[in-house]
């Protein structure tokens, strides 16, 4: 595809930025109204910098915050934009392709968008810190919900020399990531950093991960200049200050798009539940196994996964934190759904009905 000026390609600027043939027809009806078109790269209160043909320009976003959180316009965003006036204003976005969603810290049910349109999700995860697997799995969830295809980047490598340390670590994760490039870096020597730039060379990548995870210090070593401030981790946790406060999307030298995100203090689900069939898709296999469809593998009689927990086949831990996430998932769900939360609400008054039927049938066998 030729990336020339044209009516559905405006420029190749633009075209860097991720504009194609989609784009350019998604876009038709809004270039009849007299808009153009722009990818969103930062948001900051009620404003957001968009990228056109004619460079970098401040819009305010009035036209696109409605009451849903997840409709708000957010970084990776393409935009239909005013092409003059003061102040310039965002009429509306194109439909999303994808979109990482995360609950928030509040308690109130909502969601929050953490970036849209995007192919890839680099999973950044710190070896100066010992490995969360658990935390691992959350952000594999969030990724596969998304619709984007994850990899998992174990950042300063060089901080373990001995070649088969790595690889025991590479295998953990690898164990906790089942269909996810594993990938160990260092910016520091250069290890496995051609083979993440040949990865983000084409589509969107956004960097995802944790504070002190090295998401900054990786986008400099992809952009080729000191485009993130970065601030060395503690020792005791290997965690660090947000370096960045806001979703930042550049255009990459070899070619793709980098959005660089804040580090994520918490990894709340939003409606996960396929993201979390995926992470888990071993035990996902073996349930298909099980005597009952709608079986809980906690008690019931005929259950593969509790077969395979006993013969090792499948870790404590693992199913453990299968369990945890699915409880936590279910739980936003039915925060939003009011059929959910009558299901739970059945579920729980079933399984109470059988506790207190077997109590008394133990206490019948007792007189």
């Amino acid at each position: 595809m030729s990336l020339s000026t044209s009516d559905s390609i405006p420029s190749h600027s633009l075209a860097a930025f991720g504009w194609d043939e989609h784009w350019a027809a998604e876009f038709t009806p809004y270039r009849a109204q007299g808009l153009v078109p722009g990818r969103v790269v930062r948001v900051d209160r009620g404003h957001c910098d968009v990228i056109t043909a004619d460079g970098v320009i401040r819009a305010d976003t009035a036209f696109v915050t409605p009451h849903d959180p997840l409709r708000v316009i957010c970084t990776g965003d393409w935009a239909a934009v005013d092409p003059g006036g003061d102040p310039r204003f965002v009429r509306t976005y194109l439909p999303r392709r994808t979109a990482f969603v995360r609950s928030t810290s509040s308690k109130r049910s909502e969601g929050q968008i953490l970036a849209a349109n995007v192919d890839h999700a680099v999973i950044a995860v710190s070896l100066a810190v010992e490995l969360d697997l658990g935390r691992i799995e959350r952000f594999l969830a969030l990724a596969w919900e998304s619709g984007a295809q994850p990899i998992v980047v174990l950042t300063k490598a060089d901080l373990v020399p001995d070649a088969t340390g790595l690889s025991y670590l590479v295998d953990d994760v690898q164990h906790t990531a089942p269909g996810v490039q594993v990938l160990p870096v260092s910016s520091h020597t250069g290890l496995g950093m051609d083979v993440l730039a040949a990865v983000v060379s084409s589509g969107t990548t956004v960097l995802l991960g944790v504070s002190g995870a090295g998401k900054s210090t990786l986008a400099n070593a992809l952009t080729g200049e000191e485009v993130m401030e970065v601030q060395e981790a503690r020792d005791v946790d290997g965690k660090g200050r947000h370096t960045t406060t806001t979703r930042n999307l550049l255009a990459l030298p070899g070619g793709g798009v980098l959005i660089d995100t804040p580090g994520l203090r918490g990894v709340g689900l939003w409606d996960a539940g396929t993201g979390v069939g995926q992470v888990f898709s071993e035990i996902e296999e073996l349930a298909e196994g099980c005597r009952f469809h709608d079986c809980a593998h906690e008690s019931e009689p005929g259950c593969a996964v509790l077969a395979a927990l006993a013969d090792g086949s499948l870790g404590e831990r693992r199913l453990e934190s299968y369990r945890k996430l699915l409880r936590e998932n279910q739980y936003i769900v039915a925060k939003t759904d009011a059929r959910v939360r009558a299901e739970i609400r059945r579920d729980w008054r079933r399984k109470h009905a059988e506790g207190r039927a077997a109590v008394e049938a133990k206490r019948g066998r007792v007189r």
